[in-house]
């Protein structure tokens, strides 16, 4: 096989050819699609700094809302003990006047209790003191009197009914 018989040979002088075709008549077309894609790439790099600039500034925007609403929990809090220490005062107030009224009605309660179990006792006295006299006037007395007693009753409740 010759030299210009060679597949390869003729493949190679073809590409070249094909290649120069190319760079002479399509380099203008290739040099503007890369002047484009350039233009492309610059203006993406200006819209991420435009971009980052303003993710810059809502960062400080959001860091100064951040340090007011620390600011405002803090007064919240603030209140918030003050509010809690009336309330309190006013919860130890009100307990001190409860204690005293308890303590005034449980007063009143043992007074009554004290007067309740003194009428008890004058009651079970002269109970007892009753039915003491009664048996001494049962044992003083002798049957004949005791139906004396109980004749005159029956006559003196007959009277009183007319």
């Amino acid at each position: 096989m010759t030299f210009l018989e060679d597949p390869s040979i003729w493949l190679l002088c073809s590409f070249i050819i094909f290649a120069g075709l190319i760079f002479r008549f399509g380099k203008n077309a290739l040099l503007s699609m890369l002047d484009q894609r350039i233009a492309g790439i610059r203006e993406e790099i200006k819209t991420a700094e435009n971009l980052r600039v303003e993710a810059q500034e809502m960062l400080a925007q959001y860091q100064r809302k951040h340090k007011d609403a620390l600011k405002d929990a803090e007064n919240i809090i603030i209140n918030a003990q003050k509010q809690a220490k009336e309330i309190q005062k006013k919860a130890e107030s009100d307990l001190d006047e409860v204690i005293a009224r308890r303590e005034k009605q449980l007063q009143e309660r043992l007074e009554r209790m004290k007067k309740n179990a003194q009428a008890e006792i004058l009651e079970y006295a002269s109970s007892l003191a009753i039915a003491a006299t009664r048996e001494i006037i049962f044992d003083k007395l002798d049957k004949k009197a005791n139906e004396k007693l109980v004749a005159q009753a029956i006559k003196n409740v007959g009277e009183n009914i007319h």
